[in-house]
């Protein structure tokens, strides 16, 4: 393994023992909820917009280290950006877990540690379960969101 993958593996390790943002929000503007019947992940996103900017973003849940490590990663990453930023963000990180794009996983912060698992099929809808959820809430939509359905 290389230096690079332990850095990433330690940091999917460490966000799952110790997730961000890892509670519910008293009176979020959005909440939805996502599941995925193939790893048995549930997850609970928690949504608090200032107009058009994430204010602050939660989740709750359980599941295996990468659901919960991804979930983490992104409410760090999505807080105080705006809609359309956090959309974009979504279809980039879609785009690369699922390697229909590449980057440069460093100049990613800590979603780069998440690229990985497109070596890993089954991994993809355990890292894009929360990021899914967020974009279903984004999008007005009140329906649970699951890894089996269209356009996850």
């Amino acid at each position: 393994m290389s230096e690079l993958d332990e850095l990433y593996q330690e940091v999917i390790l460490d966000h799952n023992r110790r997730p961000r943002n890892h509670e519910a929000l008293p009176a979020p503007a959005r909440s939805g909820e996502g599941f995925n019947p193939l790893c048995g992940d549930r997850i609970r996103v928690y949504l608090e917009l200032d107009g058009d900017t994430v204010k602050r973003v939660t989740f709750e849940g359980n599941g295996c280290a990468i659901s919960q490590a991804s979930a983490s990663v992104m409410t760090e990453a999505v807080k105080g950006k705006t809609v359309e930023e956090v959309e974009a963000l979504f279809h980039s990180f879609q785009d690369l877990v699922t390697g229909k794009a590449e980057a440069d996983p460093i100049e990613l912060g800590e979603i780069g540690a998440l690229v990985g698992v497109r070596t890993f099929p089954t991994r993809v809808k355990c890292a894009t379960l929360a990021w899914h959820t967020l974009h279903s809430l984004l999008q007005g939509r009140n329906e649970p969101v699951s890894t089996e359905g269209e356009g996850a």
